[in-house]
């Protein structure tokens, strides 16, 4: 062997035994087990498989988040690492305008979060929407501006001036957790002078841990959006602990971009999702639903059919004589008596309170 090609093959045993020793300590003192560590470059972030839409690209977001800079308790930077393990693909800082908790250690800057959450974004594949939240007593109470330019133009004492602010900067304006803090939800004058003149857009119909049913009734009539969102305060991790416990709003954009997210909720294209749970347009929950399950028909003379379910939702099911839904699990296969041509309901898929999504699957 020639002494050219003795140098090279010592100079791969040297990469190949050299280098994982630097990156990954190994001796009788210390045994080095990074993958147990998050920020070590090996990140494991969740997959959420959910169906686009003919045309659509599946967006999974999270429109209601705080940081240090209001009320949170978590620095901007965390929430979209948070975001981009927990699956998501875009996540908004909104946090509050009137309401400083830290105020003896930060100084009032509007838009430093969202700054500071955008360069983050930017580092790891994350879009941030920077947003902030108009914080009034009811009969307003609070509403989310996103797409902001400058937040802190926000920050006047007349609350129709602070939303008008936000609409000359082309924001979208979200109305939050309708139904809080006195557990009732009600729609005043104020709100519908609101949507009347399209400056509130979309509602949260639920917010952390709590569903309103009633403002169903309103996105369907009002032609609103529907959200669901975390709110988030505190850890992610702390708040929710297993895959598909944080609720998020399935945004339905034509490009993955936040140019086609604002068109996408402007347009009224999005499900909000919660514990297994849809509600938004019934034409969207269809081709939703359509899209999450593929049926085979295995004995069509005797309505013997097949229901998988390619999505990570769990869809509720009821039909013919079967009292109680039937749970169609994700990632399972039901094989079911069903003739053709039944009307079948998702008991957890809602346009109205009283009003679930009705479709025949063969």
């Amino acid at each position: 062997m020639s002494k050219i090609k003795v140098s090279v093959l010592l100079a791969l045993l040297a990469l190949v035994f050299f280098v994982p020793a630097k990156a990954q300590l190994q001796n009788e003192d210390v045994y080095e087990l990074p993958e147990l560590k998050q920020g070590t470059g090996l990140n494991y972030r969740f997959n959420i498989n959910l169906p686009d839409l003919d045309g659509y690209k599946t967006l999974r977001c999270d429109f209601h988040t705080h940081s240090v800079f209001s009320d949170g308790r978590v620095w901007p930077t965390m929430r979209v690492i948070e975001a981009w393990l927990d699956g998501l693909d875009a996540v908004a800082i909104t946090d509050h305008i009137e309401y400083l908790r830290y105020k003896d250690i930060f100084v009032a800057d509007f838009n430093k979060s969202s700054e500071l959450a955008e360069k983050k974004g930017k580092a790891i594949g994350m879009m941030v929407i920077r947003g902030a939240e108009i914080t009034r007593n009811k009969p307003l109470g609070h509403l989310n501006a996103l797409f902001l330019n400058d937040a802190s133009k926000l920050k006047v004492d007349n609350e129709l001036e602070a939303i008008e602010e936000a609409v000359k900067q082309g924001a979208y304006i979200q109305w939050n957790h309708p139904g809080w803090p006195n557990d009732t939800s009600a729609m005043y004058p104020v709100h519908k002078q609101l949507i009347a003149e399209n400056k509130i857009h979309g509602i949260e119909v639920f917010n952390s841990s709590e569903f309103y049913p009633k403002v169903l009734d309103w996105c369907d009539e009002y032609g609103l959006a529907y959200f669901a969102n975390t709110d988030l305060h505190y850890a992610s991790a702390s708040v929710y602990r297993e895959k598909m416990a944080r609720p998020m709003t399935l945004v339905f954009a034509k490009e993955e971009s936040l140019e086609g997210i604002k068109e996408a909720l402007i347009d009224g294209r999005t499900l909000a999702y919660f514990d297994h749970h849809l509600a938004g347009k019934e034409a969207l929950l269809k081709e939703f639903v359509k899209k999450s399950i593929a049926v085979k028909v295995v004995n069509a003379d005797k309505g013997i059919i097949e229901l998988s379910n390619n999505s990570d939702i769990n869809y509720d099911i009821q039909f013919g004589k079967y009292m109680y839904p039937l749970t169609l699990k994700a990632h399972y296969t039901l094989r079911v008596k069903m003739p053709s041509a039944t009307d079948v309901t998702f008991v957890n898929c809602m346009i109205r309170q009283n009003k679930k999504l009705v479709m025949q699957l063969w």
